[in-house]
């Protein structure tokens, strides 16, 4: 004869009355709570947040690109979607740069002369170990931080240019849309002391050299004003400094 066992649980937390009158004796443990889940809280949909500016501006790029149709319906969301995204690409666009690039001869045609018609493009010829060369391209390497949207390149001057003679350099070429827009051969293009300031005074001289990508005559008077302005005050900081040194004599 089969031997059947049955376990019989009753509902969680649920006791009988023997269990009850124990407990009162303190012969059986407090009873545990009967186990609640926690109340059912929805996810936060993004879309649900109220379309206005800060809604705009929480989006990156690509958000914004695929909020094109949507948005047809609310012209002034429209037209701030556009701005936004206008923003956020010139902003990838001035900071392209931002260093002096070496590059080879090969390299020239491309890195150069195919540049987009946007671009300046500021190229020095030199050659290692050249103490003017080396002075030259500590002023480049400030300017290049300093007008990311402008290309600084090096490259050793006989690769760009056979037999160039050591005596011209370093030499500076400016090019814009494919053209040669100035050339400076020397560090005594630069004033008796080459400066990133005094170097990026002459390079305004060939036309909105430096630039953050923006463009228009009224932003590279702008820029050709604070050039003007740190020149004199490096010239102001220089005299102070030699009068400083004179009177200690």
């Amino acid at each position: 004869m089969a031997d059947y066992h049955f376990v019989y649980k009753d509902v969680e937390g649920a006791s009988t009355q023997w269990d009850d009158i124990q407990r009162k004796l303190g012969n059986l443990p407090p009873k545990e709570p009967a186990f609640k889940p926690p109340p059912f809280t929805p996810a936060e949909d993004p879309d649900s947040k109220p379309k206005d500016k800060s809604w705009i501006d929480d989006k990156t790029e690509e958000e914004l690109d695929d909020l094109e149709d949507e948005l047809d319906d609310d012209r002034f969301l429209e037209e701030y979607r556009r701005k936004r995204l206008a923003e956020m690409r010139e902003a990838a666009k001035i900071a392209r740069f931002g260093s002096v690039i070496t590059i080879s001869g090969s390299d020239f045609v491309r890195e150069v002369s195919q540049a987009p018609e946007d671009v300046w493009v500021v190229v020095i010829l030199y050659k290692d170990g050249h103490a003017e060369c080396e002075l030259l391209l500590q002023c480049l390497e400030e300017l290049a931080r300093r007008y990311s949207a402008t290309k600084f390149v090096k490259i050793i001057s006989t690769e760009c240019i056979p037999n160039y003679p050591d005596q011209n350099i370093p030499t500076l070429l400016v090019y814009n849309n494919s053209a040669v827009k100035a050339n400076y051969v020397g560090l005594r293009s630069f004033g008796r002391r080459c400066t990133p300031e005094g170097v990026a005074l002459v390079l305004c001289q060939s036309g909105p050299v430096l630039n953050d990508g923006q463009g228009g005559g009224e932003h590279s008077k702008d820029v050709l004003d604070g050039v003007r302005k740190r020149f004199i005050e490096k010239v102001v900081a220089d005299r102070e400094e030699n009068d400083d040194d004179y009177s200690s004599d």
